[in-house]
Order: C-alpha cells, then structure tokens, then sequence
C-alpha cells in the first residue's frame, strides 16, 4: 500500500519501540510482583521457623509443617489421578464422532476448540481439583496424628464393647477417609459425565441409545463406587450413634444411644449397610449387563429403604413404644450417659453430703471462735482492687495492672496467707510520647510484683501489701523483677542492641538497662530483617540504625498465646496466673486435653460453661480452645512461662491421661514429667478455674445416679447469676482457703453455690479442693441442702442486705455526692451446719478513682451486720449484744429511724462528715479528708448503737 503519511517509513518502525518497552516494564513488573508475593509467603514461614527455635519448640514446627505437607501431596495426588484418570478414560472410550444430530453438530465446535489443548486442559482440572483436596485434607492434621498415634483408654463403650480410644481417635478419621472418597467419586462422576457427553458418549436429545456400552460401564463403576461407600457409611453411622448428639429432656447436648437408637436405627442402619452393598454390586455388574434397570431399581429401593427403614421406622418406634412408658424405656440408657459423662468430665468420685443449712450450737460465742477455724475470709476482693493497686502502687503511667488480680498464697513464718497479686506490667498508653522508637526500644518491660494480703485492710479501706515499691520490696525476697512477657504484653520489642532501655525511675531519675537474656530472635542477619519487615509490615526494621549488634525482637509474648503456640493440640485456661518461684516470676498456665468422642458423655461447650460475670467483655480472661464442642476434658498439663526470658515449660500432670499421651508420642520430649515439677512451684499449682465452671455445669444435672431421678428432673440445679451486679452472667467460682465439714484444717479450695433450676433459694454448695500438694487434690464435694426448707441463695442474700433499713440508709450516704458503692466477691463459708455469707463493701468517692473498703456484710442464720471491719460485722453476729436486725422469723420489727432523735442526730453527723470529705477530696487536703472519714465512721457507729438500744426498747 502506498504510504499516506508523505514520510519514510523509518518513524513507523521507531514507533513500535515504545510497545516493546511497555511489554518490557510490564514483564518486569510481573516478575517483581510475583518475587513480592513469594517472598511475603516466605516471611511468613520464615519468621515462624525462627520462632519456634528460638523457644526451642523446633520439633512442633517440624511435625506439624511435615504433616500437613505430607497430606496436601497424597489426598491432593489421590485426587488428581482420580479425577484425571476417569476424564482420560472417558475420552478414551468415545465413540467415533459423526455429526448425525444437531445436538453433536453443536458440539463440534467446542471438541474443535478444545482438540489443540486437551493435555494442558487435562493437567490444569486435575491440578485444580488436587489442589484443593490437599488444601482441605491438610487441615486434619490433628486427625492424622491422633489416629497415627493414639493410645487406648482400657475403658469399653457399653453398646459396641469397643476401646473409647476407636471413638477418639480412629472413627473421626475414617470418616474424613469416607468423606473424601465420596468427594472423590461425586467430582470423578461428574467430570466422566461431561467428557462422555461431550464426545457423544452421553446423549440427551439425540436419537437411538442415550449413552454407548462404553460410557455405561464406566458411568455404573463409578457410581457402584459411590454406593459402596454408602454402605461403609451405613456401617459407621451403627458406630457414630454412641457419640450423636440429640435433644433429650430438656437438655440440648445429650449423647449417646437412646431406646430408639439401639432398637430402631442400629438395626436400620445394619439393613441398609446390605442393601447399599447389594446395590453397589449390581453397578458393578453393568460391566458385562450393560444395561441400567437392575441397579436403577436397586438403587431406587435403597433409598425408599433409607425413608422406611431409616426413617419412619423409628419415629413409630418412638410414638408408640417409647413415649407410653418413656421413663421405663429410656432408664437403662440414660444410666449408661450418666456413668459416660461422669467419667469423662472426672466428677466421678464427687462427694455428696447431705447439709441441714441450720446451725446446731446455740453458743454464739463458741460460734464466733470456730469462724477462723472455718475459713480465712478473703475481703480484699482481686477483681475489685485492681484500681486501687494502680493508684497506690502504678508509680509511673507506664506501668499498668490487668483488670482482674489473682489470688495465690504464700507462707509467712510457717503460716499460709491467702494473697492478692499482680504485676506492674508494660502499658504503652501511658507512655510520654509515643513513636515507634519509644514503643519497641525503650519501653519494653515491666518491673516488680505487687502483693497484698486477701484477708486484711488498714484503717483507711486500703490494701495491707506485702510487697510494694518500685523497685519491689517486702515479703518475697529477691527474685528477678523485670517483666518481658506478661498478659498486657502485646507488642513486639527489640531489644539487646545499641538502643538502651528504661529499666525504671526513683528519685534519682531514669535507671537504663539492656536485656542479656537469649529470648526472642536474633536480628543480626538482613534476612531476617528484612523477614520481619515484611511479617510486622515494618519497613524501619530493615534499615533502622537503632538496630545492631546483639538486637533480639520478642514478640507473642502473653504467656497464653506462647503455651497455645508450642502446644497447639491443647485447651488453654483463661486465667494465667504470676508466681514468684525459685526467685523468678513465673506466670502459671493451666491447659487441657480434650475430645469429642467420648461415647455416652454428653456434649458441652467450653466457651459458653466457662463464662461468667468476669469473662463477660473479657477477652483476656476466655478459654482458648482448639475444640469448642467437647465431652471429655482433663486438667493435663501445667505449663510455666519466665517472665523475664519467656522461656515455656510443660509438665505432665495427668500421668494417666491417653490423649494427653497420644499427643507426647505425636510430639516426643515436649512435655516434661511430672517428677520435674520442684517444690516451690508445687506450692502455687491450683485447681483450675474453667475446669470448675466446666463441671459445676455439668454437675447441676449430673450430680445425681440414679436415672429415674434424671428423668424427672427434680434435681436441676442451676449456676445462680452474680447478684453482686448487674450483668445478669453466672457468678464466677472463689478461691477461698476453708475447711469443709469433714476436714479437719483449711485447705485452698476453689467454691460455688447452686440454686434450684428457676428458683432463687440455696439447693448445694460446691467446693474443690486446690492445693496441688495435697493428697485430696481435685477432690469435688457438694453439701446438698435439704429440699424441705429454704436456705437463701446469693440472690435472696444481697437482696436482704439491700432491704435491711439501717444498712440502705447507711449505704445511701456512702452513695451521696460522687460517690460510688462496688459489692465485692460475695462469699459463702459452711459453718456448724449453717452457711456464713461475707460480702465487702468498697467505695470509690468523690475525687478518688479507686475503691476503698469501707464496710463488710456478714450475715448467718438471718442475722446481719453492717460494719467498718469483718472482725466487728462477725462480733456483732455473733456477740453477746443484740444484732443490728433480729432475725426475720422473729415477728418483731423496729420502728424507723426516723423515729428517734438519736439516730436522726447521729446521721445528720453522718451527713455533714461525709460533706466534708467531699469537700477535703476537691482541693484535695488528704489530712481533712482522712478526719472527715473519721468522724462519719463515728457518726454511722452512734446511729447503729441508738437503732439498736430503740429496738430493744421496743421489744
């Protein structure tokens, strides 16, 4: 063509360079995209790798990568020859192609467009199809390794005879196998189908036969294949009804068989199993019959079976048989659950002790004698005070205390104290200035441990602490008091290098230090920085001068997420707790071994029995746990995390576990033995928190035997809410050193209450006791109240604390101006045949941000107290002068206060006194203040001691 541009055609040419250098970018940029994607892939099991080793956990890494590679290549390599196999066959076997319809005229333009590619087409569905299998079969890896490695229980199923550990561990993987093979057989189906269909094998409108012999046989061995593995289901499910779940009287996680289920599905499933098998064998007979009707017609009747058989079999059964006589029917299966779920749960050996709920002395003040023998009454309540730790002990805004404190115990001069405790742990948000530099080089501990005694407060509410200061001082000795890893620690930090820390400051200013233990990973090499760069998507990590020599970053560094990280097979407790032990803080982590296949053991979910007033908006404090739907769980490990080097330990506490010994052969030398436990973190073991709330749930129906009882649900009980506020959640569990009725000193027990199911009075006590070197460790007793009477419950008690008219008018004045009145724990002591309950009253007034202890509730056998300290509120209960309020059942009453000018004198005192402290805390005069606290204690005891003599007037 002539050239219309009137030029030579040398620009034409250079005009094409640009194209070619766009191509060029455009390759570039792809290529480094793809190098982007694959070197985040990289940091990510890079950093992973680097973590593990440096904790020295190497060896669940390995295990767990190597599993999970080693199923993604054999479940995805299985999936793609299936899958590919069968469409090759399928092309293989096609008749010779002739356009004779319009249906395979149509189709010969796709077989056309297809021709050039069938091989990479071919590849790409089996590697798509592989893939994914192996994506999907990777994720078992707990499966694998469970039925690999498991252990047997030498406990037998009631039904089947079998070993529990076939539940446990083999059952769930022979599902996933049958599972897969029916994903393998529906996608092989279905890809044959299409490749037959598309190269006239199959046809749907032509004339003449609708698929050839060929495509018959191969058609029919796959669904025979498909049959054959309904029937091994149908044999399975015979198995799988000793762990179903059902509804059953009320209760929504009952397991195991029922009447129905041993005499109407398990020998619907045994009949089905053959007709599925007969069936799968007359597909397979298609090979030489080459015809559909015989299995058409099996296969039909096999699923009229299945909606006869299967499934109005037993609702006849049910209606007809059960529900006439349903207690009859049903009670020596509900015996087996029973026994199932008692075993499983470890509330086997509970002790049930019937308890009047009256006392039998009459002699007050033998009674006031045996109250400190009964318990040492914790007033200092740990998830009240943490404020008032803060404001006394924070010392620089940098420090913080978690919300809720732990209660320990430690032995002062051959005596144990029950004690409060926490840590002046990092918190970043009070720190000067934030910037990258400051909050993970120079801020990056915490320092010391603040302790306070759990039965006492001084004379103005506060905590009497036992260690205090910064640096830490008091009863604890010396131990290492910087805090790297603790559970307000969420940040990383990189430490060791030339960037200094701030160690802590006194009156001679900022004290620097540099971290010399060897935690955390090693920033020396530049791919490591530039791994972590990437993983924290922090780009000054790889080229920031603060970085040197000697620099380590920490990170996942609360001591839950490290113990769930090097033991991901466990259930980690929501409450780790610190313990100064062998001069060291060490934070104790409670974990379980847990599973779903515990024939008989009905069902429970851990995330809803082990939530409480405390958990509710609570992270911090949930269970982790790997398995939310469990019916089997044992307290197996006991897991310690340094503070100071975030070193992880585990040791085997349940020698007799086999899930726990399952995962010690799946992960060899990651649990040490128990025998390596010392003797000084021995005395800070405790029972468990959400094992307790686990089975005190389950103990509010399985705390009965007998399954007649069981059936007519006359003993539910229920986990009252805390009535102590208002979030309408379960109270939490205390821990509470006591001495229940046969025991003959006080132990660290960890207690509850049960009321009846919709009702309000006391049905039970419930202790266990805690100290983990005691011989009666784990030892569940429940005093059962008698169901003739009424004993008041938590609810009916803060109810009569909030009636009482001397107590209201008392604590309507703490509540004058600012002020705020908190209900601490309150606690429930058995004593002489009657229940003392103690509640601490704290006040958080005026310009204070903290809650002080002003008064304690004591009542026992309907007479109550109101006073300044537990010794008064006990003496006034139980000395010789006449309660504050008789007791209700004595048909007496007062007259109001209003009516003496004694008392109307004495509470305008009360008034102006407490006027005055609000006033002293505005300027602030602590001086004033602390007088004006003073006169209206004075004031309250005068109107006390008036309401008193009028009221013996009166009587």
């Amino acid at each position: 063509m002539p050239d219309r541009g009137g030029g030579p055609t040398g620009p034409r040419i250079r005009a094409g360079n640009p194209s070619r250098r766009v191509r060029t970018l455009l390759v570039t940029l792809g290529v480094l995209a793809v190098l982007g994607m694959a070197f985040t892939m990289f940091a990510g099991f890079w950093t992973d790798w680097l973590w593990y080793r440096s904790v020295h956990y190497s060896s669940v890494f390995t295990t767990t990568l190597w599993t999970k590679i080693g199923l993604f290549f054999v479940f995805g390599l299985l999936m793609a020859v299936a899958v590919g196999v069968n469409i090759w066959l399928a092309h293989r076997l096609r008749p010779p192609l002739s356009a004779m319809s319009m249906e395979q005229q149509s189709l010969d333009r796709y077989r056309m467009g297809i021709a050039p590619y069938k091989t990479w087409l071919l590849l790409g569905i089996a590697a798509l199809v592989g893939l994914i299998a192996g994506a999907s079969a990777s994720g078992q890896w707990r499966t694998w390794l469970m039925w690999v490695n498991g252990v047997p229980f030498h406990q037998q199923d009631p039904q089947f005879h079998l070993d529990v550990s076939f539940y446990a561990f083999d059952l769930p993987w022979y599902r996933f196998l049958l599972g897969f093979g029916f994903a393998t057989a529906i996608l092989s189906l279905i890809a044959a189908a299409l490749t037959h269909y598309l190269y006239g094998g199959l046809r749907v409108t032509s004339p003449g036969a609708r698929a050839t012999g060929a495509a018959t046989g191969h058609l029919s061995v796959l669904l025979g294949v498909f049959v054959a593995l309904k029937a091994v289901a149908y044999w399975l499910d015979r198995y799988g009804l000793a762990v179903k779940s059902s509804d059953f009287k009320a209760t929504d996680d009952w397991t195991g068989l029922r009447y129905v289920d041993a005499n109407a599905y398990l020998p619907a499933k045994t009949i089905l199993f053959c007709i599925a098998a007969i069936c799968a064998l007359l597909f397979f007979a298609t090979l030489w019959r080459r015809t559909w009707q015989l299995p058409v017609i099996g296969f039909g009747l096999m699923v009229l079976s299945a909606i006869l058989i299967g499934g109005l079999y037993p609702a006849i059964v049910q209606k007809f048989q059960v529900q006439p006589n349903e207690q009859a029917k049903e009670a020596p299966y509900v015996q087996k659950n029973l026994k199932a779920t008692r075993e499983a749960y470890g509330i086997d050996d509970t002790k049930v002790t019937e308890y009047e709920g009256k006392s039998t002395t009459a002699d007050n003040t033998k009674l006031r004698g045996d109250v400190d023998d009964a318990a040492s009454i914790r007033i200092m309540d740990p998830n009240i005070v943490s404020p008032t730790f803060q404001q006394l002990q924070q010392m620089r805004n940098y420090y913080g205390f978690p919300t809720n404190l732990d209660v320990d115990r430690y032995t002062k001069n051959g005596k144990d104290q029950d004690t409060v405790i926490g840590l002046r742990e990092l918190n970043l948000a009070g720190v000067p200035k934030n910037n990258w530099i400051n909050d993970h080089f120079r801020y990056t501990h915490g320092y010391g441990v603040v302790a306070a005694k759990g039965t006492e407060a001084d004379s103005e509410g506060q905590p009497v602490f036992t260690e205090y200061d910064l640096p830490s001082k008091g009863d604890l000795g010396t131990y290492q008091q910087r805090i790297y890893y603790g559970e307000k620690t969420t940040e990383y930090s990189i430490v060791g290098g030339p960037q200094k820390e701030i160690d802590y400051s006194d009156d001679n200013g900022e004290k620097t230090t540099s971290y010399t233990a060897k935690s955390g990973v090693n920033l020396a090499s530049p791919i490591n920085r530039a791994a972590y760069a990437v993983a924290f998507n922090e780009p000054q990590i790889l080229y920031s001068g603060a970085i040197g020599k000697g620099s380590r970053i920490l990170y996942n560094r609360t001591p839950k997420e490290r113990v769930e990280a090097v033991a991901p097979w466990l259930t980690i407790d929501g409450d780790a707790y610190p313990a100064v032990v062998n001069h060291r803080i060490q934070w104790i982590v409670d974990a379980y071994t847990t599973t779903n296949g515990y024939p008989y053991a009905s069902r429970t979910t851990l995330g809803d029995t082990t939530a409480d007033s405390l958990t509710a908006g609570n992270n911090s404090r949930a269970v982790v746990a790997q398995q939310n739907q469990v019916n089997y769980i044992r307290n197996s490990v006991k897991a310690t995390v340094d503070a100071y080097t975030g070193e992880v330990k585990l040791y085997q506490w349940d020698t007799e576990d086999p899930v726990l010994k399952t995962w010690m052969k799946a992960f060899p030398g990651t649990v040490q033995p128990r025998s390596a436990i010392s003797g000084d973190l021995m005395a800070h073991l405790r029972y468990p928190q959400d094992l307790f709330k686990v089975q005190r749930e389950l103990l509010t129906r399985y705390h009965v035997t007998d399954a007649q009882t069981f059936l007519t649900g006359s003993e539910v009980w229920q986990v009252p809410n805390d009535p102590t506020n208002k979030s309408g959640n379960a109270v939490p569990p205390y821990y509470l050193s006591m001495k229940m009725p046969d025991q003959n000193a006080q132990a660290f027990s960890l207690s509850t209450t049960f009321t009846p199911n919709g009702r309000d009075n006391l049905s039970a006590f419930m202790s266990v006791d805690s100290e983990a070197g005691s011989s009666d460790y784990g030892k569940i007793r429940i005093l059962k109240l008698p169901t003739s009477t009424t004993v008041q419950g938590p609810k009916q008690v803060q109810s009569q604390f909030n009636s009482e008219q001397e107590i209201a008018a008392a604590i309507k004045l703490l509540k004058g101006g600012d002020s705020e009145v908190e209900y601490g724990n309150l606690l429930t002591v058995p004593l002489d045949g009657g229940l003392l309950y103690v509640e601490p009253v704290y006040v958080r007034g005026g310009g204070l941000k903290y809650p002080l202890l002003r008064k304690v509730l004591v009542t026992y056998e309907g007479r109550t107290a109101f006073e300044n300290t537990l010794g008064a509120a006990l003496d006034k209960v139980f000395g010789t002068q006449e309660p504050a309020t008789p007791p209700p059942d004595t048909g007496t009453s007062n007259p109001p206060a209003s009516g003496n000018p004694t008392v109307q004198q004495a509470l305008s005192d009360a008034q102006k006194a407490f006027d005055a402290g609000q006033e002293a805390l505005k300027k602030p005069d602590w001086e004033a203040y602390a007088k004006a606290q003073k006169d209206l204690q004075a004031a309250l005891k005068r109107a006390e001691e008036a309401q008193a003599r009028a009221g013996g007037k009166t009587g």
